[in-house]
């Protein structure tokens, strides 16, 4: 996507003083000279043209830096810029996540889900980045957890509380620490019947703020009654403080629901009205959200078509509508988002790999 370039979101200094001098010694020519001249740095899931996956740190510029495998295919991912550590979720219903240090400071870390759970292929760090937070299915009882992992012991599970739905998919922690953010996608599944939706005639799509100390209910928000079949799935924060969330509809393909929205805490949700072109070309089908906060932009990409669109944080209107085959993951940079797609490229440099649905930014800001 082009835009008019401003200050780096990640300093590439503060990404190398991060690393240190060991481990850019250890990067072959060619990845040393891309990380020396990049403003922004990345990561993101990806499959290898063997079948194999694995995570990739990229520049902004989509030049691949060094490549970590997994044991299976990732999802979301998050970073905590106290620890400088990542984490992969595997896609649902996956039962792994892979805690690394982008870096190459320690070896990876790979849980597991308790017997009985799933992950939902999401989750966050504490604001201290000594817990870490997952989105989980307890199936047998049909409901959506927060398995809370203990960072400083090997990511040991300590604890969990309920996410006050079913199904749910992405969560981010609020810019104070002390609220959990939960999109409650609304849909059943069960491991037996692989990633089978069990309710689509029955969803109870919300979006959900849990207190981070006691797993409290603070505020929860369903859709209204017109659009109960409109999936929670994805969820950021602009700078105000205010919650984006984009949705993925089940209902009728000639429906033309409202597919993102916005809310800040102790307000009702509002929809985003976007002009009918970019619905329809969104094809009921938001894949990811990111929020630029220094631009205060939104943009929302959809596979579907092929597409990314970017809006005003402010008045939610639309600024650009941009064709890009196999729109997958979005990610605020320098130049307003860098996205990928599964085709291979990545902020429009191709590569032989087929990124996954997410990127995460790493660095520190």
């Amino acid at each position: 996507m082009s835009f008019a370039r401003t200050a780096p979101l990640i300093e590439r200094r503060s990404f190398l003083k991060m690393a240190g001098a060991a481990w850019a010694a250890t990067l072959a020519p060619g990845s040393a000279f891309a990380l020396a001249r990049t403003d922004a740095v990345y990561a993101s899931g990806f499959m290898a043209p063997d079948g194999s996956y694995g995570i990739a740190t990229v520049t902004e510029q989509g030049e691949i830096v060094e490549k970590v495998a997994l044991p299976a295919r990732a999802h979301g991912m998050a970073y905590s810029v106290a620890t400088g550590k990542s984490v992969a979720f595997s896609r649902r219903p996956g039962t792994y996540a892979m805690i690394f240090d982008p870096a190459g400071r320690s070896e990876p870390i790979v849980i597991s889900a308790i017997e009985g759970r799933h992950f939902f292929g999401h989750g966050c760090f504490s604001a201290d980045g000594r817990l870490l937070y997952a989105t989980e299915n307890d199936f047998a009882a049909n409901r959506g957890m927060v398995g809370i992992y203990d960072g400083t012991n090997v990511f040991a599970r300590i604890g969990e509380f309920p996410t006050y739905g079913i199904g749910p998919h992405d969560m981010t922690l609020s810019p104070d620490g002390k609220l959990l953010v939960i999109a409650n996608g609304g849909i059943e599944t069960h491991p037996d019947f692989g990633r089978t939706k069990l309710n689509l005639d029955h969803m109870e799509p919300s979006l959900a703020l849990v207190d981070t100390e006691t797993g409290a209910l603070v505020e929860r928000h369903t859709m209204p009654d017109r659009w109960r079949q409109l999936s929670t799935r994805h969820v950021d924060i602009d700078a105000k403080g205010r919650i984006w969330f984009a949705c993925q509809y089940e209902g009728p393909r000639n429906d033309l629901p409202p597919l993102a929205g916005s809310f800040a805490p102790g307000e009702d949700i509002r929809f985003v009205d976007l002009p009918e072109e970019a619905t329809i070309a969104l094809a009921n089908y938001v894949g990811a959200i990111a929020v630029n906060r220094a631009e205060g932009l939104v943009c929302l990409t959809s596979p579907k078509e092929g597409v990314a669109v970017t809006l005003d944080a402010v008045t939610g209107k639309l600024i650009r509508q941009e064709t890009i085959l196999d729109a997958a993951g979005v990610a605020a940079s320098p130049k307003a988002f860098a996205v990928s797609s599964y085709d291979g490229d990545f902020a429009g440099r191709h590569s032989d790999v087929a990124w996954d649905q997410h990127i995460v930014r790493i660095g520190r800001v």
